[in-house]
């Protein structure tokens, strides 16, 4: 992919750090639209809670791979104008349908996540990139705990919606890594 970045991050690290930015920002809109629609719901207040709590730990999330994309001098995903709207509107359809239903979306993106991450992880072993490597390891941590939180209050990705969710999730991972 010669010719989209700047300075002298490699494609494999350009690539790494334009997708985990185009998830964190995607993962920010879900639950903007889940807040956006639960802030009003009679009944979802602890849900409410959490999910600000989650929202608040991916715009940190989000403000690092920021930083790093400028630092790098690599370019963000072309697609976040989608990820902006499919993210918002994935999130506002879950919460209408309850917070449970919004809990299961956070369950199926976050198991996609996890996997996604550890890869990642893998992928970066020996390649001089250890302050990266820590960053995706502490954000790993924090996505699998949003996963424990969205289980505890009824959120189980499973069935049809967990299937679709987890299905565009890796269907976003492969179009931001190379869009």
């Amino acid at each position: 992919m010669k010719g989209d970045i700047k300075g002298d991050a490699p494609d494999s690290i350009a690539r790494i750090l334009r997708v985990d930015h185009a998830g964190e920002y995607g993962a920010v809109r879900i639950y903007d639209g889940q807040a956006a629609v639960l802030r009003h719901a009679s009944g979802a207040g602890e849900a409410f809670a959490r999910i600000e709590e989650m929202r608040a730990e991916e715009a940190r999330h989000l403000a690092v791979f920021s930083d790093l994309l400028r630092e790098r001098g690599v370019r963000p995903s072309a697609l976040l104008p989608l990820w902006d709207v499919a993210g918002f509107a994935l999130g506002a359809m879950t919460a209408l349908m309850g917070s449970e239903a919004a809990m299961s979306c956070t369950v199926a993106v976050e198991e996609v996540i996890d996997e996604h991450y550890a890869s990642q992880i893998v992928e970066l072993e020996g390649l001089g990139e250890e302050s990266l490597r820590g960053v995706l390891e502490a954000f790993r941590a924090d996505e699998v705990s949003h996963r424990g939180v969205a289980e505890f209050y009824g959120g189980v990705g499973v069935g049809l919606l967990g299937g679709f969710v987890r299905l565009g999730c890796r269907v976003a991972i492969l179009l931001s890594t190379r869009l």
